[in-house]
């Protein structure tokens, strides 16, 4: 079983617990940043550090590197819509009751300008307390080290209760 299923297969908010755990200790939030690169391989690609996560709310940093940059020496819009994904992601599965998942069934993007230097995206919404089935908006801003909106996010997301043990 790998990581992923063992997440997926907890009765707990592996997230949370996670995140609640490592983010006090000294270089826990780096930890926990490669852990999410662990269970989602293609996310960890970009190497984004998370620096707050709460519920209702995540905050994700890019450094601009070589390996996430574009030929125009900008940070690449894959890389911009990777870091959307996750920022998105791991506000709404933080935020999800224990017995909750979700899945992203659509993404739009709206890059704004070019993208240089550590771009910062963040959540900041308001997450149902329930797992009724349903879709669920959750935006993601992205801005460059002057505060300047490089980058809008919108993630579709359907939300809904884990595959019951019994079942």
């Amino acid at each position: 079983m790998g990581l992923a299923d063992k997440f997926l297969a907890s009765d707990k908010n592996m997230i949370r617990e996670a995140w609640d755990r490592l983010s006090p200790l000294p270089a826990g939030k780096r930890v926990f940043s490669r852990l999410v690169g662990l269970m989602a391989p293609y996310t960890g690609s970009v190497h984004a550090q998370v620096v707050e996560l709460r519920t209702d709310y995540a905050k994700v940093e890019l450094a601009d590197r070589w390996r996430v940059r574009n030929h125009l020496t900008s940070v690449h819009a894959i890389a911009l819509a990777n870091l959307a994904e996750m920022t998105g992601n791991l506000a709404l599965a933080y935020s999800l009751p224990d017995d909750g998942r979700f899945i992203v069934a659509g993404m739009e993007l709206e890059y704004i300008k070019k993208a240089r230097g550590t771009i910062t995206a963040e959540c900041d919404f308001s997450m149902p307390r329930t797992t009724e089935r349903q879709e669920v908006l959750v935006p993601v801003v992205m801005r460059d080290r002057n505060g300047e909106v490089v980058t809008r996010a919108t993630l579709r997301s359907l939300v809904g209760p884990k595959p019951s043990a019994n079942a």
